[in-house]
């Protein structure tokens, strides 16, 4: 008889420690799937938080935390007689073998393109209505737009090349100049709107993820702030009490500073 395996025994363990936590701690006990919701994408945000800063310990911790809150989602749906959790992995399993023919089956597939490609069209075989229906209504904005921009690109839905994005990009600056022109405060919305997604478009095309360069840059203007408010203290000063000059001269040290430690 074989013996479990690692794995297997730890994820067994975690399996008995969320029975004991259902059924003994008050905290546990009176969870639902509604109270979990917000506290699962929490700790979503803290596992992306961790890839963005490359912290493999954190992203063990944070992996561990949306692992937990996995489990616990299921251990709720067998109380309610909704499925179990076997049903639940088994079913991800069979869904892994009937979109990866190329894998289970006799499809071949020549890269990495083709293989997404077939997942789109299996999808659609599945009962999916339309190749942009599995993207969630509740994603970030510039994170729909990455997953809106691959779906329609797995069709065919896509431009040749690089250059031609960037006049896209070009196209979308000029009508955001003229809505700016008119004082329209909608217009001005909806060309800021094409503007920014004709650019996570050039992003892609660059092999750029737009999130992570966007977090960077959001991390980048946080710490050089920061060396702002550090400088004022240090002349006995408030931020607010240093004129643009002055805040414009420190954040550019800093830069060179950043220059010359790479």
């Amino acid at each position: 008889m074989n013996q479990p395996n690692p794995s297997q025994i730890a994820f067994q363990r975690l399996l008995t420690i969320m029975d004991e936590l259902r059924e003994q701690c008050p905290w546990d006990r009176k969870q639902t799937i509604q109270t979990l919701r917000n506290l699962t994408i929490e700790e979503t945000y803290e596992l992306a938080d961790a890839i963005t800063a490359g912290d493999w310990n954190n992203m063990k911790e944070e992996l561990g935390d949306l692992m937990l809150h996995l489990v616990f989602y299921a251990k709720i749906a067998t109380e309610q007689n909704r499925f179990s959790i076997p049903e639940m992995i088994n079913a991800v399993c069979e869904k892994l073998i009937n979109r990866h023919p190329h894998i289970y089956g006799d499809v071949q597939v020549k890269n990495e393109e083709e293989v997404k490609q077939n997942w789109e069209k299996l999808k659609l075989k599945e009962g999916k209505k339309t190749v942009l229906g599995g993207v969630p209504q509740s994603l970030p904005a510039l994170v729909k737009a990455i997953r809106l921009q691959e779906k329609a690109r797995q069709v065919g839905f896509e431009w040749d090349r690089a250059s031609q994005v960037w006049e896209k990009v070009q196209e979308e600056m000029s009508e955001l100049n003229e809505a700016v022109a008119s004082g329209n405060q909608d217009n001005m919305e909806d060309e800021l709107g094409d503007l920014l997604f004709s650019i996570v478009n050039f992003a892609r095309f660059l092999h750029v993820d737009p999130e992570n360069a966007l977090e960077r840059t959001n991390r980048k203007f946080m710490m050089r702030f920061n060396a702002i408010e550090r400088e004022a203290e240090m002349q006995g000063r408030k931020v607010h009490e240093l004129n643009l000059a002055e805040m414009d001269a420190i954040w550019n040290k800093v830069k060179m500073e950043e220059r010359n430690s790479h």
